[in-house]
């Protein structure tokens, strides 16, 4: 087994046991600073995987792996300040009455002296760009500004990988890309890793490794670019591919030739660009 930060090593897990297994025989490895990106259609397993990370499921057979600590009842807090989550509803997160108070809420939990409080509460809410509403109300920011605090939270506990958790789902298409934004930036400022868990197959172009899940097994893992390139196959298991995809392959199909199928908007103008340019 290959080592990583995090391991699932023959893992099985079912919700009840005369209900078949949601997950079978499950092996993957995350690596420290890595960016991987987990889809599948409803029911896939994806989310499951997610609670089973933090330790808020365990499987019935196998074995989870993080830093090295094998998942178990004694050793679940320890786990939860190396493996932070952000759900898909930031409401159901808040505890505080202010942004700062929400952001010192797991701190203080972990008895952090004061001094290294504030200055956490002030490096993670930076890091996140919402410094300036620290003394706003959680419940009158917008949906992404809310997101925007939960990583936050999060990330002020300094844990060495942050899972998202269908954290974009209830948010506009600019709240989905200020979150994407958001953890792009945050790992160009700090080491974690970050794993996405979604149906949305436009949050992944910028995840170093995707992970397509169908039927509670791994469909099928590679970069964005390897995934979507198999966009006959991803519809059979009810996946789409980003709209840029669909456009490159109608124009490819047109004749217009390409070294490799753009996935990002800039990528797709830079084709056109060359293609123009050449005639």
């Amino acid at each position: 087994m290959e080592r990583g930060f995090l391991s699932f090593q023959d893992v099985s897990f079912r919700y009840q046991e005369d209900q078949p297994n949601i997950l079978k025989q499950l092996n993957m490895t995350i690596h420290p600073n890595e960016w991987v990106a987990i889809i599948g259609h409803n029911g896939s397993g994806k989310s499951t995987i997610a609670k089973l990370m933090n330790g808020l499921l365990f499987p019935q057979e196998g074995q989870i792996v993080v830093d090295d600590l094998s998942l178990q009842e004694e050793n679940i807090w320890s786990i939860r300040k190396k493996v932070g989550m952000v759900f898909q509803n930031p409401d159901n997160q808040f505890v505080g009455t202010t942004v700062v108070d929400d952001v010192a809420f797991g701190l203080e939990n972990h008895g952090v002296p004061r001094e290294e409080m504030i200055e956490r509460i002030n490096s993670s809410l930076e890091a996140v760009g919402m410094t300036e509403y620290k003394n706003h109300e959680p419940h009158r920011l917008s949906g992404g500004q809310k997101q925007r605090v939960a990583i936050a939270s999060v990330l002020a506990v300094a844990p060495e990988m942050i899972i998202l958790d269908e954290a974009t789902a209830m948010l506009d298409p600019y709240g989905r890309r200020e979150i994407m934004s958001t953890i792009h930036h945050l790992r160009s400022q700090r080491d974690v890793s970050v794993v996405t868990i979604t149906h949305d197959v436009n949050e992944v172009t910028l995840a170093d490794r995707v992970i397509v899940m169908n039927k509670g097994e791994i469909w099928y893992e590679g970069t964005p670019r390897d995934v979507f390139a198999k966009k006959s196959e991803l519809h059979d298991i009810g996946l789409g591919v980003p709209l840029v995809t669909q456009v490159a392959h109608e124009l490819k199909e047109l004749g217009l030739t390409m070294e490799e199928e753009p996935i990002t908007h800039k990528e797709l103008v830079d084709v056109l660009w060359k293609s123009h340019s050449t005639k």
